[in-house]
């Protein structure tokens, strides 16, 4: 279960050096910091354009590709304050520093309360700390502001599994799956996976794996 979600937020390359360097360095937001931090640039029309590409790709390859593309969208952050926070925190939660970046993550959030991107990265650090309660409610928060965002969606149903919630966390993952088709975690509804539906035979061909 751990190589679904934490593959693709691993695998981010948006972050320079430099913007990484300003994320170590990164003080606190300016005063007044809810009034301050502007509404996130709305990149929907760009990430439902991606959606269709990666429901149309012919093979898992190209649907890798694209879904990387989604990255650049949707960890685009509302200004530079709240870009450096984000880039710390992701920053420190790649160095195992899980602390760390929870802090960077709790500010964020504190910050830019309406941008999504903070409470599911917040999300994936409780799901690596095995906080599985604690990443569903920033899941739930991020879906809110972005119902399409497929790794929240994604997330919570991993998060859902990790409760042993395991219907809903089917539900979850099929509206995962509507979105992007190729998602890693279709291997865990597929006959014989531990969400595949009731009375599925495991014998039956279903998703290509």
């Amino acid at each position: 279960m751990r190589q679904f979600w934490i593959a693709p937020l691993l695998g981010l390359g948006f972050a320079t050096a430099a913007s990484l360097a300003q994320a170590e360095g990164a003080g606190p937001p300016p005063s007044g910091d809810i009034a301050s931090c502007p509404a996130a640039p709305d990149h929907q029309g760009a990430v439902d354009q991606l959606i269709g590409r990666v429901q149309a790709a012919p093979d898992e390859v190209s649907a890798q590709q694209i879904s990387n593309q989604f990255w650049q969208y949707w960890a685009d952050a509302p200004n530079a304050e709240a870009q450096a926070l984000l880039d710390r925190g992701m920053t420190r939660r790649s160095a195992f520093d899980f602390l760390g970046a929870l802090e960077a993550f709790d500010r964020l959030v504190a910050y830019c309360p309406d941008y999504a991107e903070g409470y599911n990265q917040r999300a994936f650090v409780h799901y690596l700390r095995r906080d599985f309660a604690a990443a569903l409610t920033d899941l739930d928060r991020a879906l809110a502001l972005s119902p399409r965002h497929v790794a929240a969606l994604s997330g919570r149903a991993l998060s859902l599994y990790g409760l042993s919630r395991l219907s809903e966390a089917r539900v979850a993952l099929e509206q995962a799956l509507s979105l992007n088709p190729w998602l890693p975690e279709r291997h865990l509804v597929a006959p014989g996976g531990p969400l595949a539906p009731e009375g599925a035979d495991p014998a039956t061909p279903g998703v290509e794996l």
